[in-house]
């Protein structure tokens, strides 16, 4: 089995920031809250404890930042039902909704003193910019998804409702038959992948290189694949089936992935931007368009098609490149609570936090 599995929690989406912690770290026993500005080394001790934890064995769910992919803005680790996340990145946790949250105050390890009014000014100078670049960002993406509808249209209307709504059925029915149980489940919430600065990223290959069966949804935008997704999952919930249902991180009303655990398969949109093609045993395409489209639809509208794919194509890069400003100007942020840091401190709380985790680890161990 894997080590660690990889996944986002929030995404820069056309809907604007979009969480899903309440979802994915939902019935842990408890969590530890890193609270403190950017730049005070929150992202760098999840990433110790979760290095560390890995070599002793642990299996740890890693959630990535949309904003900088190689960092994290939190851990899970499975067997202890415990998280850890920076406080900045993780809305929609509350004490409500899990066992206890403990905050673990990082931002002790700032000298404010070393910040002088100067700074201070820049820094709120800076933030009302990032807040207005994000804001940017998410209108562009909002503009790229109302193209995306124009493009949708073309398909929408020359498509087989009867035969995509059969293609579930006997899908249900193929992949449910004799795993019921009587007990509805409720679908964890994730995502796969997010717009980031560089462009679409995502862990599709590793999330399903253990499955024994991948089911590569093809088609064009409107034949059908998220709608196909949502009856699939609200049948294996209502049918008490495990299921992780994996929101688009450009627009998380819609799905782009599921994955019945045990069942050992998953079913995705195989299409740009994570386009991907079967390459192992286990792997078959499901063809939404040749099954369910009029055929001739895209010649037959192909000149149109062509103008709204340019359109949808520079607005998506106009948004990724306002994502890179963001980072540009979050880095500029970091900078000045960095150089105001005492990273002993930040060693120390981490020593602290590692050993109430090698306890919780050993306690776990069957004695001797």
């Amino acid at each position: 089995m894997e080590k660690s599995s990889h996944y986002f929690a929030r995404g820069n989406t056309a809907r604007g920031a979009h969480f899903l912690y309440k979802s994915a770290f939902d019935g842990l026993s408890k969590i530890f809250v890193l609270t403190g500005p950017q730049g005070t080394g929150k992202s760098t001790v999840i990433r110790s404890l979760a290095d560390s934890l890995l070599d002793k064995g642990q299996h740890v769910q890693c959630f990535h930042s949309p904003l900088r992919p190689d960092e994290l803005d939190g851990i899970i680790l499975t067997d202890l039902k415990v998280g850890i996340v920076d406080g900045r990145a993780c809305e929609g946790i509350s004490e409500n909704e899990t066992g206890g949250i403990v905050s673990i105050h990082v931002g002790e390890a700032l000298d404010n003193s070393l910040i002088s009014p100067g700074h201070s000014r820049t820094i709120e100078d800076l933030r009302g910019k990032l807040d207005s670049t994000y804001s940017k960002a998410y209108e562009t993406f909002l503009t790229a998804l109302r193209i995306h509808d124009e493009w949708e249209k073309y398909y929408i209307e020359s498509m087989d409702f009867m035969k995509a709504d059969q293609i579930a059925q006997d899908l249900i029915q193929e992949l449910f038959a004799g795993q019921e149980s009587d007990t509805p489940t409720v679908g964890r919430h994730l995502f796969f992948g997010a717009a980031t600065p560089k462009g679409a990223f995502d862990f599709i290959q590793s999330l399903t290189t253990q499955l024994e069966r991948r089911i590569f949804i093809k088609g064009r935008p409107g034949s059908g694949k998220s709608t196909l997704l949502k009856k699939l999952a609200a049948a294996a919930e209502s049918k008490g089936i495990e299921i992780q249902v994996f929101h688009c991180g450009f627009d998380p009303n819609s799905l782009d992935m599921l994955i019945f655990p045990r069942l050992r398969t998953a079913i995705f949109d195989s299409t740009a931007p994570h386009e991907y093609f079967p390459d192992r045993d286990g792997d078959e395409v499901l063809d939404m368009y040749s099954l369910t489209i009029a055929p001739g639809t895209d010649k037959a509208c192909s000149a149109e098609i062509a103008i709204i794919k340019e359109r949808y194509s520079a607005k998506m890069k106009e948004a990724t490149s306002l994502l890179a400003e963001a980072e540009a100007i979050d880095s500029q942020i970091k900078a000045y609570y960095v150089a105001a840091t005492n990273f002993s401190i930040v060693d120390e709380l981490q020593l602290q936090l590692q050993s109430e985790l090698n306890e919780l680890i050993d306690s776990l161990q069957p004695s001797k």
